[in-house]
């Protein structure tokens, strides 16, 4: 993640023992360890929702391709225009008061 050799990480830690001493030099490593740690999973859980928004994505396309491609959208557009002209003759369908009183 850093591209550190050891030479640089001895060098840090000389200069860290050197500011900080021998008493607070184990809790300052394990502190920026700490806040590494929290680093590296917090870019590994942002590039793996990245990755899954990608395939999300992909996904959505193919699936518009595909739909374009059997004609989904004028088969929807013939439904719709069967419920609209069924719903004009919906009331030629409902029984109406009048007439179960006569079979009655």
């Amino acid at each position: 993640m850093f591209d550190i050799g050891f030479t640089e990480l001895l060098l840090v830690a000389l200069v860290g023992l050197l500011v900080l001493g021998p008493e607070r030099l184990p809790g300052a490593v394990r502190t920026v360890g700490l806040w590494v740690g929290r680093i590296r999973r917090m870019v590994s859980s942002f590039s793996e929702e990245l990755d899954r928004q990608i395939k999300a994505d992909e996904l959505r396309k193919k699936l518009k391709e595909e739909g374009d491609t059997l004609g989904l959208e004028k088969i929807q557009s013939t439904v719709d225009e069967a419920l609209q002209e069924a719903k004009q003759y919906e009331h030629l369908t409902e029984p109406s008061t009048t007439t179960k009183r006569e079979h009655d």
